[in-house]
């Protein structure tokens, strides 16, 4: 059941949500603008901010949702939750709806950590409010926060699987920033409302 509850976690982590609101706002694929990522970010930066909002709600509910889905299929278990919340995250930066492509997985970590852990995922919201507003970089922001979930989880009595699921949502996070972490260490990160061109065509 475990292993069922991960692919139906996956499945509706996999939606692409940014690709399909930024083709509704007419952008042919975001994957050729800006970053190449499908999150909420880059769909600000090539289509605006209502389509980003709507990204960006659209991966938050979708990321809860696969973990309230993962439950369901896995019989309510801590484990199931726990595996639903990773494999959301991993559907959503490696979409089989997009061969293997997609986002970095913040907002639907969100939503998944909010179902997974949601009194240490409330805790750790401030931090990227305030890195944000401070630095203007989502990256950072996105970050820090991510790495505090598990720590939180943990000082708050979270179960073992629940505080194990939000270190390998915050890894993933990591991984797919790390391109971010060298334009950070190298001061040439973009910060939020700066656009970037258009990415060249594939050839």
């Amino acid at each position: 059941m475990i292993a069922l509850a991960a692919v139906a976690a996956y499945v509706v982590g996999a939606i692409p949500v940014g690709y399909l609101v930024a083709r509704l706002f007419g952008v042919t694929d975001i994957r050729r603008h800006g970053s190449g990522s499908i999150g909420a970010t880059n769909v600000l930066r090539t289509a605006g901010r209502l389509p980003a909002i709507l990204t960006l709600l659209g991966d938050t509910v979708k990321g809860y949702l696969a973990v309230g889905v993962a439950g369901w299929v896995g019989g309510g278990a801590p484990r199931a939750l726990a595996v639903g919340a990773v494999a959301a995250v991993v559907g959503n930066c490696w979409s089989v709806f997009l061969r293997f492509r997609g986002g970095k997985g913040v907002a639907t970590g969100l939503g998944a950590l909010l179902r997974l852990a949601p009194l240490a995922t409330l805790a750790a919201l401030p931090v990227f409010l305030v890195v944000v507003a401070t630095t203007r970089f989502v990256s950072l922001g996105s970050l820090l926060a991510a790495a505090c979930v598990p720590f939180g989880a943990l000082a708050l009595g979270a179960p073992r699987s629940a505080v194990a699921g939000a270190v390998a949502v915050a890894a993933i996070v990591v991984l797919r920033h790390h391109e971010n972490i060298g334009r950070l260490r190298a001061g040439t990160e973009r910060r939020l409302g700066e656009r970037r061109t258009p990415r060249a065509s594939p050839s």
